[in-house]
């Protein structure tokens, strides 16, 4: 074997040849399966809320327009976040704001949606905190900024400290 064919794939700590290397892995490989499922989760809330902005604005728009343009945003924004955390994964620094402009999307617009529900003729994927989706619009991005902070805090781990 050359030099060449044993060369380290840094993301997935094997060889080239296939191989397992022991011992031996990514700063990023053992959160990455945790990332998966984040990244999972935003194309899904991603997909929900394209569809049903969609909708929404195709059936009656005049019926409640603010609603559905934030539909719209919250469904850009997971969009966004998606595509944010295939690229830069956990210290992606773009990943990181659109988490914390989504937490105050979330947060503003679930207070405006309680505060003036005519506002709010019919819901939008954030009113009242995302009540529609189980609260999950609200948790989400608190978990991910958790999970990114983390991952900012860490210092970078070389494949000879992993030893």
């Amino acid at each position: 074997m050359t030099d060449r064919d044993t060369r380290r794939d840094t993301d997935l700590g094997t060889t080239v040849a296939g191989s397992s290397s022991q011992g031996s892995r990514s700063p990023r490989s053992g959160s990455r399966g945790f990332e998966a499922v984040l990244i999972i989760l935003y194309a899904l809330f991603a997909t929900a809320a394209t569809a049903r902005s969609v909708v929404q604005m195709l059936r009656d728009f005049s019926f409640a327009p603010v609603a559905y343009l934030l539909s719209l945003a919250a469904a850009l924004t997971y969009i966004a976040v998606s595509i944010a955390l295939v690229r830069g994964g956990r210290r992606s620094r773009i990943a990181l704001v659109l988490c914390l402009v989504e937490l105050m999307g979330v947060l503003g617009v679930g207070t405006l949606s309680l505060l003036d529900p005519a506002l709010f003729p019919d819901a939008s994927v954030w009113s009242v905190f995302g009540e529609g989706y189980g609260y999950v619009p609200l948790l989400l991005p608190v978990i991910a900024l958790v999970y990114l902070l983390r991952g900012r805090h860490r210092a970078p781990q070389t494949a000879d400290d992993a030893r």
